[in-house]
């Protein structure tokens, strides 16, 4: 974690509060204490009044490491920094990051419906109950033998509905540290800043004022937000399964998580880790800490960018959820729902026995419990990241120790984590993608320095990144021309209704893929069989309110191109050309077009109008007399006529 830039508190410089402008980037600032007798409480929630009570309880829980993970750490202080996501059931009014959003799809029989039918309908953003909103927490832990316990903590909580990790990490890092040096007056301060930030632009690198210091930070793409709003806003270049040319431009959410670090250990599994999510499969990610487990599930999640992701995903999960009752319930031969959970607790290992996948990543501290498994098989210092090296990463190094460990491993399952922390991932399904080796071959041994290591995590990072923008590009690519918009061909007339986008069916699409393939790149990558995941990501979670996205998109800008046709033709070249009946419909979807823009009232909605109703007139004029009386007996049309 980089340095903390400086913050200081003075009352003479302190903005004033904008409510309405903080709630584009945050719901609310909490600190939560936890007390030995009545556990956690909420001592402070700026601004108030703005949660729920539920709400409450359910933050208060979710804003302490699990006591069950946590090491006995005998320093003064500790300190440490997670975020978790959780469902909300009161409306909010949304940010206002683009009004680009559809809801994430939660809708199982219209999405049955809808392939049916072939063409995915757009989901009403209304059909939902509920919510998702991110807390990003600063814990402190303080010990003192005078305390009852030995100690105490508190917690710094930043609520926002915004997945923006980039944003509130480096803003958590002052005003955590601020808190316990000046008290509440770091929330009404920090808050008072955080509301004169300019609005949230998807897809861009802003610098962001707090105090004396500025954050520069890029937002995720509006693509990639499954968040609530109205209209569509984004661009064509987003909509397309084209491999970015910016490589700088994040692609999707948590673009500054550490791949490399927290996965280290099981590298060799972040293929099949990236089919697993792409098809929707239920996933548990434990870790030692919740920062760790925090890590591992924002860096899964940004495996598969560009796709949207839409799957249940959880960075901290406890006891306390609402939900764990019910998947706590689920018997043996019950479905387990397409949920990515990051939990610190061993007790989830029983609890949730039926959950087909387990993966566990990261490194206990060196007093803990559970010793990490390189202090016993290596005789290295427990707790301290080994170096990375290129032997480690080869698949020809592998010997015959390392293959029985393996299946030593996969026997004995991952209720051995309850007496030793290992890195490893069960999973009785086979992967279709080969790991890329040459990728792994390109990774930098770190070794021990902590400062050449945070700098080639970061090189690391990017190839990883790169490699799975680049996988995922190619494997959506041949959903291509199902968003392909289309122009005026020459000589036609851009006045009437543009066609309709390809239908979508998925026996043909699939019938198509198989006669012409993937691609080279997904050939050289998978097996012969790599059509079956085509087929699981057609039926999963993901594929539905993607595809419904990127369809609206392109509708979107198919509308534009031929509205900008309109603005640029010549209405006269066309009506010497036109039979009587052709004039007619013209007229009508020139009209048609003249009351869509007088509605929507968009920027250079006066210039366009004016145009239409210049095209229009010019149509009438040449309609025959008892056709232009029985049109201007319709007010409407007589108004466009002679304003």
């Amino acid at each position: 974690m980089s340095r903390s830039p400086s913050f200081s508190v003075k009352s003479e410089l302190s903005p004033k509060l904008d409510p309405e402008s903080l709630q584009q980037w945050v719901v609310a600032f909490c600190v939560i204490r936890f007390d030995l007798e009545q556990g956690q409480l909420i001592e402070e929630c700026y601004p108030p009044g703005c949660l729920t009570q539920d709400e409450e309880l359910e933050i208060a829980y979710k804003s302490f490491p699990d006591s069950v993970s946590q090491h006995q750490n005998r320093s003064s202080i500790h300190d440490c920094m997670f975020f978790f996501r959780f469902r909300s059931q009161k409306k909010r009014k949304s940010s206002n990051v683009s009004s680009s959003e559809i809801t994430e799809a939660d809708e199982r029989e219209s999405s049955a419906q809808s392939r049916k039918e072939g063409v995915p309908r757009v989901l009403n953003s209304n059909s939902t109950n509920f919510s998702y909103m991110y807390g990003y927490v600063f814990n402190r832990q303080r010990h003192d033998e005078r305390l009852k316990r030995g100690g105490e903590q508190k917690s710094v909580v930043i609520l926002s509905q915004n997945p923006f990790s980039s944003v509130f990490r480096p803003l958590l890092q002052i005003m955590g540290p601020l808190y316990f040096d000046v008290g509440n007056k770091a929330l009404e301060h920090i808050a008072a800043f955080v509301s004169l930030w300019p609005s949230p632009a998807p897809g861009r690198l802003m610098e962001l004022p707090i105090g004396n210091a500025a954050l520069k930070v890029n937002i995720p793409p509006a693509h990639c937000l499954p968040l609530e709003g109205a209209a569509f806003e984004e661009s064509a270049s987003s909509m397309a399964p084209l491999l970015p040319t910016n490589q700088s431009v994040p692609q999707g959410l948590f673009h500054d998580s550490d791949i490399f670090g927290v996965f280290r250990g099981i590298l060799l599994q972040l293929w099949v880790l990236w089919e697993l999510l792409l098809i929707g499969e239920p996933i548990l990610i434990i870790a030692p800490t919740p920062p760790q487990c925090c890590e591992a599930v924002a860096g899964l999640v940004s495996l598969v960018a560009p796709l949207l992701c839409s799957v249940d995903f959880r960075p901290y999960f406890t006891i306390h959820d609402p939900e764990f009752t019910h998947l706590n319930s689920l018997q043996e031969g019950d479905n387990f729902p397409p949920m990515v959970l990051g939990v610190t607790n061993l007790f989830f290992l029983k609890a949730l026995r039926n959950i087909p996948h387990i993966v566990s990543v990261g490194s206990p501290a060196p007093n803990s419990n559970r010793l990490p498994f390189a202090s016993r098989s290596t005789g290295k210092i427990p707790g301290r990241p080994d170096g990375f090296g290129l032997q480690q990463l080869s698949l020809k190094k592998f010997s015959p120790s390392s293959l029985l460990n393996a299946v030593k491993l996969r026997r004995e399952g991952p209720l051995c984590l309850m007496t030793e922390h290992k890195e490893a991932v069960w999973s009785t399904y086979s992967a279709i993608t080969k790991p890329d080796t040459s990728i792994l071959n390109r990774l930098i041994d770190a070794g021990l320095s902590p400062r050449v290591e945070e700098s080639m995590s970061v090189v690391n990072n990017e190839i990883l990144r790169r490699h799975f923008l680049e996988l995922t590009t190619n494997f959506l690519a041949p959903f291509g021309p199902y968003f392909k918009a289309t122009t005026p061909s020459e000589g036609t007339s851009p006045f009437v209704d543009p066609p309709p986008l390809p239908p979508f069916s998925t026996d043909e699409f699939l019938g198509n893929l198989s006669a012409r393939g993937p691609g080279k790149f997904l050939m050289k990558r998978m097996k012969s069989n790599w059509l079956d995941l085509y087929r699981r990501f057609l039926r999963g979670p993901n594929f539905l309110p993607w595809f419904q996205r990127r369809r609206a998109v392109a509708e979107q800008e198919q509308q534009r191109l031929w509205r900008q046709a309109r603005m640029k033709t010549d209405i006269q070249h066309f009506v010497s050309k036109m039979t009587e009946i052709e004039i007619v419909d013209s007229f009508n979807a020139i009209e048609r077009h003249l009351h869509s823009e007088i509605q929507e009232g968009s920027a250079d909605t006066e210039a366009t109008c004016e145009k239409l109703k210049g095209d229009l007139l010019t149509i009438f004029n040449v309609l025959p007399k008892d056709m232009q009386e029985l049109l201007l007996m319709n007010p409407q049309t007589a108004s466009l006529l002679v304003s």
